[in-house]
């Protein structure tokens, strides 16, 4: 182990014994007592699982220090004895020190978060509409398989086929822990059904995954700053949604943010939905400048909201997916846009993972 690593868990040791000494003479007779009993609560809960694990390490550490100096007997049973069980305490404590690594890195806030989900074309006309097509299909499929609630908020036809745009809300467990390395530019490369030469094109989407969260509650949106204009949905929902302006568009005019909602009969609930969406869209864009001055350094950009980058290469000729931040290449094309995406995002966290251990002493 590192002595950086070690420091660190010295410290949150000392800390942990504090609050221990502390929280019995905590008197909760005041505000004052009742809310610092509740943080030192808190604070306990939250290192004693690491706290434990490191003073296990510890242990271990003794062991091996113990049976160090069984080396230097005359007996070589003896001798032979400890040198077995120091290799195997030794193997145990490496073990031990990459979860406790592991456990020291700091936990997104938002890894547990429900997530809005938009899908754009990009560059390609009619091809990039299609392609917004598959990539919903893929995103449906595999919150399907993770048992994850996925519901469409808004979507926009491409007068040729396919959509222009599309807006999902995605509900379940660790939806964003999951889904947050998808946030970038998608490129497709494939010879359109229209293309008589047999010539492959190259369109692109662009793919954002917006944590859902209480933040948005403070959000100071005014609304003098809105233009609210209403029109008839496009999609189902019966003759009732076809035949009355139920459908919301907002735009959010110091930022130019437009959101839509299409998806209730109600105009008053269509309007709510695009509401806590521009709440989010708006907090995306500050959390946006906030990572991009932490981490500029990181690989994958992990929640920065950045849609610049390509990402992400489907070519379908060769049945070859590629994601440029990790330089991983697999030829199942069809099953990751079936829905078998663990395919992908799971090298992607794992390597997240890596990245930030390699930094946990810098």
């Amino acid at each position: 182990m590192k002595p950086s690593i070690k420091s660190k868990l010295d410290q949150i040791l000392k800390k942990h014994q504090k609050l221990i000494e502390e929280f019995p003479g905590i008197n909760m007779s005041s505000e004052s007592g009742l809310k610092r009993y509740q943080e030192v609560n808190k604070e306990l809960k939250d290192i004693s699982g690491l706290v434990q694990a490191y003073q296990s390490y510890l242990v271990l550490m003794t062991q091996i220090d113990e049976n160090q100096l069984l080396l230097v007997d005359t007996d070589t049973l003896i001798v032979e004895m400890a040198q077995t069980e120091i290799d195997e305490l030794k193997n145990e404590a490496e073990l031990m020190s990459t979860e406790l690594m592991m456990m020291l890195l700091p936990k997104d806030p938002d890894d547990d978060k429900n997530v809005y989900l938009e899908i754009r074309a990009g560059a390609g006309g009619q091809e990039a509409a299609l392609f917004v097509i598959d990539l919903l299909r893929m995103y449906q499929l595999f919150a399907q398989a993770k048992k994850w609630r996925f519901e469409i908020i808004s979507q926009q036809a491409a007068e040729q086929g396919g959509l222009k745009e599309v807006i999902c809300h995605i509900k379940g467990a660790d939806v964003f822990s999951v889904l947050k390395y998808e946030s970038g530019t998608h490129r497709v490369q494939r010879v359109p059904a229209t293309e008589s030469q047999g010539r492959i094109h190259t369109s692109t989407c662009t793919v954002a995954i917006l944590p859902e969260s209480d933040e948005i509650t403070s959000v100071d949106i005014n609304p003098s700053e809105l233009r609210i204009d209403t029109y008839r949905s496009s999609g189902a929902g019966g003759q009732h949604v076809n035949t009355t302006d139920s459908a919301v568009r907002i735009t959010h005019l110091p930022t130019g943010i437009v959101v839509e909602c299409q998806d209730e009969r109600s105009q008053h609930k269509n309007k709510a939905k695009a509401m806590k969406l521009l709440g989010i869209k708006i907090l995306d864009v500050q959390r946006s400048m906030q990572h991009a001055e932490r981490s500029q350094a990181r690989r994958l950009q992990v929640g920065s909201g950045d849609r610049s980058e390509r990402i992400r290469t489907y070519n379908f000729p060769q049945s070859r997916i590629t994601d440029h931040r990790i330089s991983l290449t697999l030829y199942q094309l069809e099953e990751i846009l079936s829905g078998k995406m663990e395919l992908l995002v799971d090298p992607l966290a794992q390597e997240d993972k890596a990245d930030q251990l390699s930094q946990l002493d810098d």
